[in-house]
This record gives C-alpha cells, structure tokens and sequence, in this order.
C-alpha cells in the first residue's frame, strides 16, 4: 500500500502525485466532510452575500450534451434553490467563493496540505496561483452536462452520492482547439458522442472523495438520488493563465473577422497577441470590482451572450 498524504486535509496514494499530477486525472480523499462551512445554512448566507453574477442556476435535467441555449430553467430564487434543494430539480454553482475569507481559507488549507507533502513552502512555490473556488448544490438526479473548464481542479464530494466521468482529450478527438476556444470564451458545453466513453475515466464519489480533473479535460456529472453538495478547489499555473489568456486574445479577434490558429503555432505572433491583451486587461482590472462593470466588459470581450446565467436577459444585454 502506497504512504498517504496528510489524509486529514486532501489526499492521494504518493504513486498518484509521482506518476500522473498534473496532467493526468486521479482519484483523492479528503477531510471537509464535516465542515461547517460546507452546509446547506452556511451555502444559504453565502448566497445571500455573492454578487449576483457569482451564482449560476437551472434544472437539473439537463442532457448530457445540453444546448446552452435552451438549457431548462427553474422558476425559483437562488435561495429557494438552497432552501428546497432536495425537491427544487436544479442545479446550482456559486462562483469565486474565495472573494469569502472563510471560504478562501478553506481552498488553501486543502492546496497547502498538497504543497508540503510535495515539499514546498508556499502556495505560490507549489504553481497555486490565481487560486479559485467552486461551490455545487444540487437536487437528486440532477446532470451537469458534458464540458471544459479552464483550470486545474481538485474535486471533492461532501454530500451525497456523484457519478463524475471524465475523458481524455490529448489527440484532440473529443474537443478540438476550436472547441476548447468555445468552451473558455463563449459557453464551457460540449458535444458528447458515445463513442468517447473508451476514454472515459468513471468515478462513483461518496462523501469525503473526490478526483483531480487536470486542465481542459472534458467531463460530465450526474447525482445519485440525494442532493449533493461538492467544491472545485481550482488554480490556475502561469502556463495555463498565459494559454487561457491567448484564448480569450483570438476570440476577441475572431468575432471582429480576424481568424487565429491556435495557442502554440506561431509564437511570435502570440507574444504580440498576449502583450496587447494583457495591457487591455490591466486597464480594466480596476473597474471589475463593479459587478454593472463587470457585465459590460464580459460583453465586449466574450460577446453578447456572456452574460447568460443572468435571468433577467433585458437588462443584461443578451
């Protein structure tokens, strides 16, 4: 039996984190199970406290490979959605839970136990920067369809039964570079072909389990028949940030007529790409504390349906 890593916080066989981190998925433990903060009343203050842009919901019976545009919705308030989450049929994830002191904690407890036992002495030291988190509430038998996320993620189950099935894309067969474009600019929902599922890495996670997803790795999930609550604990590398970065650059020049091959193909044309960006995004950094602000700049850099997870489409500009 391979040692285990602090099993208290988040945890993996050594073999796990020697052979496959971070560019392959495997399965973890960990040691929130019990917290309070990972409750239905404290999920109930968070979200009477996150900007309404922080909380996205709709039914839970979506398909597998869903249309983001006509993804079922549920007639009720994100609180209700707590509140009634064991017979609401939805689905529901709070955003950037970290901008909560309590929740930030929580997030670098779980990477800093990793970053010991790898022999750092800081989070920055172990490539955990720009340091996210993603908290799931949802109802009995609810899917969440086949996507991508643009981040490295350590998944954890703490209430509730969930089917997590994840798929290799290394040859890019199952999602393209113009798909993962898509899928980090516009909508994260993929295509799901059943012949995929030979590349599927399928994991039943009970609480105080979980699995680490590695970047753009496209999976889909479904809940058994409790509700469940989970958290992406998610960061992002300066490898990672300078490919979602350049992403972002040729969408913004796609939509304007102007076609970009792929991250990675012409280097020195990227450079030119991500200074110009980056200049762009450091200007508007100030104003995205302002979630009004934050609306509008989604929809010049990301188009007009960025704004998607608002309910109210006229008065966001969708």
């Amino acid at each position: 039996m391979n040692k285990v890593m602090n099993a208290e916080v988040l945890s993996a066989d050594d073999s796990a984190f020697a052979n496959l981190f971070p560019l392959k998925p495997f399965r973890i433990r960990h040691g929130f199970v019990d917290d309070p903060r990972l409750t239905l009343p404290a999920i109930l203050d968070l979200v009477k406290q996150l900007p309404r842009d922080r909380i996205e919901y709709n039914s839970g019976k979506a398909a597998v490979s869903q249309d983001p545009t006509s993804t079922p919705l549920v007639d009720l308030s994100p609180e209700d959605v707590v509140q009634k989450i064991e017979t609401a049929g939805a689905w529901m994830v709070l955003k950037r839970v970290e901008i909560h002191p309590s929740y930030r904690a929580l997030l670098e407890e779980a990477l800093m136990s990793v970053a010991r036992a790898q022999g750092h002495r800081s989070l920055a030291e172990a490539g955990f920067t720009d340091i996210q988190g993603f908290l799931f509430v949802s109802s009995p038998g609810s899917t969440t369809p086949f996507h991508l996320d643009s981040e490295d993620n350590f998944f954890i189950q703490v209430h509730g039964e969930k089917f997590f099935n994840i798929y290799d894309n290394e040859d890019r067969s199952i999602a393209t570079e113009d798909q993962i474009e898509h899928a980090i600019t516009k909508h994260r929902n993929l295509k799901f072909d059943e012949s995929f599922e030979a590349r599927g890495m399928h994991n039943r996670l009970l609480p105080g389990e979980g699995v680490f997803v590695p970047y753009i790795w496209p999976h889909w999930v479904r809940t058994s028949d409790t509700y469940s609550i989970s958290v992406a604990i998610t960061w992002k590398t300066a490898v990672v940030k300078r490919r979602n970065d350049l992403y972002v650059a040729n969408s913004m020049l796609r939509d304007r007529g102007f076609p970009q091959k792929a991250p990675g193909t012409s280097p020195g044309w990227d450079a030119v790409k991500l200074g110009a960006f980056r200049v762009m995004a450091g200007i508007a950094a100030p104003l995205r504390k302002s979630e009004s602000l934050r609306r509008v700049i989604r929809s010049l850099v990301l188009g007009k349906d960025a704004n998607y997870y608002y309910r109210d489409k006229k008065k966001t500009g969708m």
